[in-house]
């Protein structure tokens, strides 16, 4: 057990984190928001949607910002705490007490620790479920107005296979359109082309119909039963009723898809699974495929397919998944279980060339287990990066404690920058079969913790003790070993 005066510290250095890790979280999640409602809110405006939609899309919109910016702000308080004590010579004073600079990060990284695994329930629990709460009421919203999604010198699909329009201008805040042209194709038996000069879009009472003013413009008609019959119809003022354009808000009761970011953890290990099994069970069509082909060859009959029975798994995979099954089961209402027909298995067709399908399948099947399997680490990874930026953060901040509040924008600045970006791409590289998921979504982390191992080892050594560094002193470590590797290049 560690003495006293050492635990005093820790809770000291503990205590000293937390107001500028909620000021961190709560001015870069602001942030965040105001660049999502400024990109957002004129649109959403102009839909006529409740004031309370409107609300409900910025709130749904928080868990993901959250899960963005609290290992940003964790490496903002790590670097403003110790900056701030390194300049005080707090440190220095508590070295001289006989505290090791290690001894002070301990505390840090285990705190940060904790954050980790919060970030990590939040991740997994809570941010699937805002997503997919987010992504229905964005479709729903999307079926509001479609004036609104109407787009200039395009031939836009009013009524499904029924109506379209196309204009050169669209004001979608007046409804007001310009140089406007109608495909008019309800009538199975008569085509319509009506042009206008200018027109006005307006909605009725139960906003499921559109009505249309058109101004100085002119109707083609042509009878599809007598070809050879066409009637051209020129006039000042054309109003016109569009039936089903389905203006009405109406939220979505239900609704049972769910993406990769619309998944818990083991929602998505079981989908993994799930794709993992296909894949197994094309490699088996196909063999049985390319056998009855040779069969048929060799003039005999072909194996009939064997029945195999089917069994949907939905036993949670892994200790956590278990354990929040049955906190699920303990807090949650029993649910109705749905019986589902299961289906029958596909016969197995002699066809030449039929390999090349489950190929296909294979590959779709690896994709999406891979898919699942990314998105798995990425959740991990996010949450494991509150504990490496506090592993980052702290020995630059003691090592530079004269770089302020420079410092703390620029490192974190850089820092976000190259870990993002590496996490992207390493998404894009998992999805895409080039790298194993883990490999993808771990590379950033690891080579940020590799860094701060390093700068821990450094800082250890009583020469590199903390007494100076500034911003120039960061850059010129940067810049030393570039000059180093041009010193030996040079002849």
């Amino acid at each position: 057990m560690p003495p006293p005066i050492v635990r005093t510290i820790s809770r000291y250095l503990l205590r000293q984190h937390i107001a500028p890790l909620g000021f961190a979280l709560a001015a870069l999640t602001s942030l965040m928001l105001i660049q999502q409602v400024a990109k957002q809110l004129s649109s959403l405006l102009g839909k006529g949607l409740p004031t309370g939609v409107i609300v409900e899309v910025f709130v749904l919109s928080l868990p993901f910002i959250v899960a963005v910016t609290l290992p940003m702000a964790v490496l903002v308080a790590v670097l403003h705490v110790f900056t701030r004590l390194a300049g005080d010579n707090e440190i220095t004073a508590m070295q001289a007490g006989g505290v090791s600079l290690l001894r002070l990060v301990t505390p840090v990284l285990g705190g940060a620790a904790c954050v980790a695994l919060l970030s990590f329930l939040w991740n997994d629990q809570l941010l699937p479920r805002t997503n997919h709460e987010l992504r229905t009421l964005q479709m729903d919203i999307q079926r509001k107005k479609p004036s609104l999604t109407l787009k200039e010198q395009v031939i836009n699909e009013v009524v499904p296979g029924q109506f379209f329009l196309r204009a050169a201008r669209i004001d979608g805040n007046t409804n007001k359109l310009k140089d406007v042209t109608l495909y008019d194709l309800g009538n199975a038996e008569r085509r319509r082309i009506i042009t206008a000069d200018s027109g006005r879009m307006a909605y009725a009472a139960g906003g499921r119909d559109l009505y249309l003013t058109l101004q100085d413009g002119d109707i083609e008609e042509v009878d599809r039963t007598d070809p050879a019959q066409f009637n051209r119809t020129f006039f000042r003022t054309n109003r016109m009723r569009v039936a089903g354009v389905g203006n009405v808000f109406v939220l979505t009761e239900k609704d049972t898809y769910k993406s990769d970011r619309e998944m818990s953890t083991c929602e998505m290990r079981l989908a993994a699974l799930a794709a993992r099994k296909d894949a197994v069970r094309a490699v088996d069509e196909a063999r049985a495929v390319i056998d009855n082909d040779l069969r048929r060859l060799a003039g005999l009959a072909p194996v009939p397919p064997v029945a195999v029975p089917y069994v949907p798994d939905t036993a949670p995979p892994g200790l956590y998944c278990r354990a929040i099954r049955r906190l699920a089961a303990w807090l949650l209402p029993a649910e109705a279980q749905a019986q589902t027909e299961r289906p029958k298995p596909a016969p197995v067709f002699i066809t030449p060339g039929a390999g090349v399908g489950e190929a296909q399948r294979l590959r779709s099947a690896h994709t999406r287990s891979a898919t699942y399997e990314v998105e798995i680490q990425k959740k991990y990874a996010i949450a494991t990066a509150c504990l490496i930026f506090a592993l980052v953060g702290a020995p630059v901040a003691l090592r530079f404690q004269r770089g302020g509040v420079g410092l703390v924008i620029g490192m974190s600045v850089a820092v976000f920058t190259v870990y993002y970006i590496g996490l992207i791409g390493g998404e894009e590289l998992g999805d895409r079969l080039i790298v194993s998921p883990f490999f993808a979504m771990w590379t950033p982390n690891v080579v940020f913790a590799i860094v701060g191992l390093i700068g821990l080892w450094r800082i250890r050594k009583p020469g590199n003790s903390p007494h100076g560094g500034d911003w120039s002193d960061l850059r010129e470590a940067l810049v030393r070993p570039w000059r180093r590797l041009a010193a030996r290049r040079a002849p």
